[in-house]
């Protein structure tokens, strides 16, 4: 027990200090290429903070349960859409959502994010399912390249230097980006692993640590780097990391996921509450980001009780009760 609350801690400070290197990190590379706060942290931040996902769902096809994988990106994206937003617009007090780019990326988040349920009410996540999703995320980062100057704040310039100085900058600040990610990524597997083992402790489902144990773990890298971003100031990284982290699990990794091995759920009382839930938040998110052109305190307190519930919701479904299941409500 200890060794693992050891593992819990140790991940937790690398997990600080990566978030911290890859905002310094990305700042650098946005400085140079000119790209937008917002594109940079769809592109970079939120691919890298979907690798523990992306080998979450390699590891329960290995495992024969690619349904694990699919109730992580699950729980992973309603924390993203609820305590990731919420918490880092509590740390800014209230950060804008202002700009054609991102107004437009919430829209397309929201249905995003509601897309594999869809998909998956025949019961089954098929391999055509999976190269839907795939395209998708095709389509959408070609557009979002397309738009990379078009909307959204450029990192601050600093004084410029000669080419070769600026060019080491560059090599600086992508060398802190696969560093911070690459701690990100093991920092992230060890909270993983610790979680798993305190399920397995406590007999909670399998179906249960995936949507909760593994979809709140795999979602600290992005709420520590949504922290990290937000005491800079930098809501457009907030917010591209965000949007482009629900989109990515929920196309790219959800499709290599299914394409490998189709999913198929069991029991469909057991994604009851948590795919009502992932519709209220895709919903409440869109709801505020668009209203105002800002998320709000009021508003992020709104987001993280939707979470709360969410989470005591799930613990209360009946179909996951078992006599050796201590923490069950029911």
């Amino acid at each position: 027990m200890i060794p693992h609350l050891l593992l819990v801690a140790i991940s937790g400070f690398l997990l600080i200090r990566a978030a911290n290197w890859l905002v310094r990190g990305v700042g650098i590379m946005a400085e140079y290429l000119a790209w937008k706060e917002f594109v940079v942290a769809f592109f970079v931040m939120a691919i890298g903070a979907s690798l523990p996902n992306l080998f979450i769902g390699f590891s329960s096809i290995a495992h024969g349960i690619p349904e694990l994988s699919f109730g992580d990106i699950l729980g992973n994206s309603v924390a993203d859409l609820t305590l990731v937003a919420a918490i880092a617009a509590l740390f800014m007090g209230k950060f804008s959502t202002k700009g054609k780019t991102v107004q437009t990326s919430s829209l397309i988040t929201a249905a995003i994010a509601l897309l594999p349920l869809l998909l998956i009410a025949d019961g089954v996540l098929s391999r055509g399912d999976g190269m839907v999703l795939i395209l998708l995320f095709i389509a959408y980062a070609s557009w979002m390249i397309s738009r990379r100057h078009a909307h959204g704040q450029i990192f601050e310039k600093t004084a410029q230097g000669p080419p070769a100085r600026e060019f080491k900058k560059f090599l600086k600040g992508f060398a802190m980006i696969l560093g911070g990610g690459t701690i990100l990524f093991f920092s992230a597997e060890g909270i993983v692993r610790a979680a798993e083992f305190f399920a397995a402790e406590l007999h909670l489902p399998v179906m249960l640590l995936g949507i909760l144990g593994l979809g709140l773990g795999s979602a600290l890298p992005e709420l520590y780097f949504a922290v990290a971003a937000a005491k800079a100031g930098k809501y457009w990284v907030v917010l591209g990391e965000i949007t482009g982290s629900i989109i990515i699990l929920n196309t790219l990794v959800l499709g290599i996921v299914a394409i490998l091995q189709p999913i198929t759920l069991g029991d469909p009382a057991h994604f009851t509450a948590a795919r009502v839930f992932m519709i209220i938040a895709a919903l409440f998110f869109l709801m505020f980001v668009r209203s105002g052109k800002m998320v709000t305190k009021k508003e992020a307190l709104w987001l993280i009780s939707l979470y709360l519930l969410f989470f005591l919701a799930e613990l209360y479904t009946k179909a996951w009760c078992q006599p050796s299941t201590p923490l069950c409500l029911t």
